[in-house]
């Protein structure tokens, strides 16, 4: 008889956060460009990254009392971050409450409020005139605030929260590891820069000549000292520089339009079979970018922030958006 093989079960839903798979770009990578590894953070439980931060968020307000027995969470999200917190409050008993807007993706709504989180919602049609602006974002803040003001409430404040820093080091060591040190370049776009600077600091102390190359919308470039505007790249482009972004990280920024980064994240699905959002195809643009300049001989390491599935009631991938059979 063959012998079994017993694979221990996990024993909780958030030890299975993290460790996510590296693979290699194919199709979407010519052939005089470096080597393009991407890493699928939609194998996280909610489809995204940002799990990570919200275990490292929540695991340490209760460390050190901020967050207690009973306590509402608070915090204002595109819909990732809410999710990632809605799943981490769900799995250890507290209650939570959001503010998002209409201006993000269905599905990410749907999301959220599925894991039992209360849902406030921002308009920002009429007042903003579509698109994602600085306006919005401080809207949502704003409301959020008055949100924590309230009894036995604990406001995450992820612009500002520097615990979700220290919850993507282990993303650095996954990359790290996963390339057995072979790594020239490591891309990721802005939002509130915790997990550009987690992983940058930690792939920096195992070796400072790494190329660290950071990514905003070129409609709204105000990292790269251009002028804040609308754009529909869900997720990054606050409209301002994010408290935690440090400009001492970077070695680079990078522009991509939200064309380019939709386009590109079109191209994945179709020819390499990633199905990634927005950021995402922002990231691959300009990792592409920086392959080109490299040569074939370096490797570009890169984050697929979320999933697809996250996208597909937006112009994205819904039927007309330019996808051809």
């Amino acid at each position: 008889m063959p012998s079994e093989t017993h694979v221990q079960p996990r024993q909780h839903i958030l030890d299975s956060i993290g460790n996510t798979a590296l693979v290699r770009l194919q199709r979407v990578v010519p052939s005089n460009h470096a080597n393009i590894l991407a890493k699928l953070e939609w194998q996280n439980p909610t489809g995204s990254m940002k799990d990570r931060m919200a275990v490292a968020v929540i695991s340490r307000a209760e460390a050190d009392g901020r967050l207690r027995p009973g306590d509402t969470v608070v915090e204002y999200t595109g819909g990732s971050t809410g999710a990632s917190l809605a799943l981490v409050c769900a799995a250890k008993g507290y209650p939570i409450h959001l503010v998002s807007s209409n201006a993000f993706s269905q599905e990410k709504l749907n999301h959220m409020v599925a894991y039992g989180a209360k849902l406030t919602l921002v308009p920002y049609q009429d007042a903003h005139g579509g698109g994602f602006t600085q306006q919005l974002f401080l809207d949502m803040i704003e409301a959020a605030r008055k949100l924590s003001l309230q009894p036995h409430t604990y406001w995450t404040d992820q612009l500002n929260n520097r615990d979700s820093i220290a919850g993507y080091f282990p993303l650095g060591e996954e990359i790290w590891q996963q390339t057995d040190g072979k790594v020239d370049a490591f891309v990721h776009s802005i939002g509130t820069a915790a997990s550009f600077n987690g992983v940058a600091m930690v792939l920096k102390l195992h070796n400072p000549n790494i190329r660290i190359i950071a990514v905003e919308p070129g409609e709204s470039s105000v990292l790269s000292g251009g002028r804040a505007g609308a754009h529909d790249i869900e997720g990054i482009g606050i409209g301002y520089t994010p408290p935690l972004w440090d400009p001492s990280v970077a070695d680079e920024v990078l522009a991509v339009k939200t064309t380019e980064a939709k386009e590109t994240a079109r191209q994945l699905a179709r020819k390499d079979g990633i199905f990634a959002g927005t950021s995402s195809g922002g990231n691959v643009h300009a990792a592409l970018r920086v392959a080109k300049q490299l040569g074939p001989a370096a490797t570009v390491v890169t984050l697929m922030i979320d999933s697809g599935l996250k996208y597909v009631s937006t112009d994205l991938y819904r039927r007309g958006s330019g996808i051809q059979s």
